[in-house]
Order: C-alpha cells, then structure tokens, then sequence
C-alpha cells in the first residue's frame, strides 16, 4: 500500500484497540517547532526555558501565571493557544474523541490551523487502506481551504495556500523536516495522472475538477461517508446531485459557513438569487439507517464558496448537525 500525507504527523502517532490516534509525545513535540513557538535570538529567558522544559516533558503542566511572564506579547498568545490545545489533547483517550468533542461543544478560541490539523491526521488513519487518488484528492478539501475556478467550463478546485504563494511558515512543521517543495506546479487530477499522487501528496499540487455530475463530486462523498463510519461509526449513502431544484429540505447540514447560511435561507423559505446559487459548489443527499435516524427522509449536505471563490470546509458541521440516535466516535 502506498503512503501519503506524510506531513500529517501519523507515523508518531499510536493506535489503541479500536484503531483511533493516540497522542505521542513526540506528536506533541511538533508544535514545538513550529516558528511560532520556538523562541527567536531575541526571545526572554522565560520563554526560553518554557519551550526547552516543554522539549523535555511536553505533557508538562504549564501555569497561567507560567505564561504570563513572557515578555513579548504575541508570544504569550501563542503560548496561550497551544497551551490550551496540548490540555485539550491529553485529557482525551484519542485524536478523534478530542475532536468530536471540540465538534460538540465548540472549539473555543484554539485556532482554525490547529482544528485542520487535526482533521488531516484524522482522515490519514481513516482513509488508511484507500487506494484512489481522487478520493484522497477530495479529501484534502477538508482540511485546506481551497480556491475555485472555471475552466474550459469545468469547476475546478486548487489548494489556496499554494495558490496564493504562500512561504515562509509551512502548514506543518513536518513540510520543512521532510523536504518538501514550498511550491510546485498545478496539475487537474486525471485518470492519466492520478499515479503521481502518491509521490506528491504533501505538495497539495493537485487540482480537482468538481464540476457537478463528474468523478470530483462523487469523490468528495466518499471521503465524507468514510469520514463518518470512522468517527460515529454510521453506514452512510452520500449521493452527489447535479442541481438544487425542488429539494425537500426535511433536514440539511452546511458544510462550510457559506453554505449554512444558504441552508438556513432556504429553510426559512428564501429564494438564492443568481449570485448565491452559483456559489452552490455542491449538494449530496445522505441516506442513513432508519434505526440511526431521529428525522425521516434524506439528509441534505451542502458546500459553497465564499464571493471570493474560497472554500473553507468545517467537518465538524456533520459531527454535530446530523441527527443520529447514537453517535460514538472511535475509542
């Protein structure tokens, strides 16, 4: 089986008996590295000897008052954040129970980059025996925002960071560790050369066309469903649809915060003018069983672009928006 998404950190991850993450120390230490975290020349002596303490135990406990005697003040909040993580981390069995947790009850003020990389070491172990490229293509739309373009009339979606060239702090620290190319050339994923995935799935060079009824779509829908047969344990349908026309919206989930905002225009009613709708990128029906169901009637899943054309997908929606009888996450 080929490896990818190196970068995610798996391979310092264990696994416990029911197949979920657990935390390492030397998981944790990552954060540690990151050029946010690891103190420059000019950094205090207390923010030197917290970060070389934390090297040596990163379970470390770490005091309010520990922090606050920091003396630049963007360190402190750095500190602050990953602090708040790290405890967040180690008070649960697994990376996925933290998460579902975070899904449920709000993830606070721990920052968006911290809850994607969650979600990619997540869906590294979930989607650990896939084989095809364009499952793990789509995937990778749910941990990285994404940019969307029309070309030659086909939807495609590229990785916004490469897009906008970025450089400097990589997503990972692990980027840098490993070798990683900061930037490369964009390639539309095809049957042609879905081989070089492998080889490339830490650069996120790879586009996806997601134009509606083609193989992108139905791609995206299979990461979602295998994405919730890891974290609730639930056998899903998820069916790409070609149009939003006479939907009965018994139930909807929005994928991203643009598309709960439609969902919630809808549902109260509303019409989407034409701008909105074409910031429809797409629309699953998701069937579950009806012994799992507290609604009858399928279940609408919906993403959406910002005016800007970025996606920002929050995972986290389904976790806590579907409605489930039971919902247990990976021990």
């Amino acid at each position: 089986m080929n490896d990818f998404w190196l970068s995610c950190g798996h391979h310092l991850l264990d696994r416990d008996a029911g197949g979920g993450l657990v935390v390492t120390d030397e998981f944790l230490k990552i954060y540690l590295a990151r050029p946010e975290l690891a103190p420059p020349p000019e950094a205090c002596a207390v923010e030197r000897t917290l970060h070389a303490a934390l090297l040596a135990d990163p379970r470390r406990p770490v005091a309010a008052t520990d922090i606050a005697a920091i003396a630049d003040a963007d360190a402190r909040e750095n500190w602050q954040f990953l602090i708040e993580f790290r405890d967040h981390l180690v008070r649960h069995p697994t990376l996925e129970a933290a998460y579902l947790a975070l899904a449920r009850r709000g993830a606070g003020s721990i920052p968006p980059l911290f809850l994607n990389q969650m979600v990619h070491a997540i869906l590294r172990n979930a989607l650990d025996d896939c084989a095809d490229p364009f499952v793990l293509r789509a995937a990778e739309m749910m941990f990285r925002p994404q940019r969307l373009t029309l070309h030659d009339g086909a939807l495609v979606a590229a990785d916004d960071e490469l897009i906008a060239g970025a450089s400097g702090a990589p997503v990972s620290p692990l980027v840098s560790m490993l070798g990683i190319p900061a930037a490369a050339a964009i390639d539309v994923l095809t049957d042609d050369n879905a081989a070089t995935y492998w080889e490339r799935s830490d650069r996120f060079d790879m586009a996806l066309d997601l134009t509606a009824g083609r193989r992108g779509q139905a791609a995206l829908g299979e990461a979602l469903a295998r994405f919730l047969r890891h974290m609730l344990a639930l056998e899903v349908e998820i069916e790409p649809l070609v149009e939003m026309r006479d939907v009965p919206f018994t139930w909807y989930v929005g994928l991203d915060a643009e598309a709960t905002q439609i969902g919630d225009r809808l549902w109260n009613g509303g019409t989407l003018d034409a701008a909105t709708a074409e910031r429809v990128v797409a629309l699953y029906r998701l069937s579950l069983h009806a012994s799992a169901a507290e609604v009858e009637g399928p279940i609408y899943l919906i993403l959406a672009m910002t005016p800007e054309r970025v996606l920002r997908m929050k995972p986290q929606n389904m976790l806590a928006g579907l409605p489930v009888r039971e919902r247990e996450t990976v021990s």
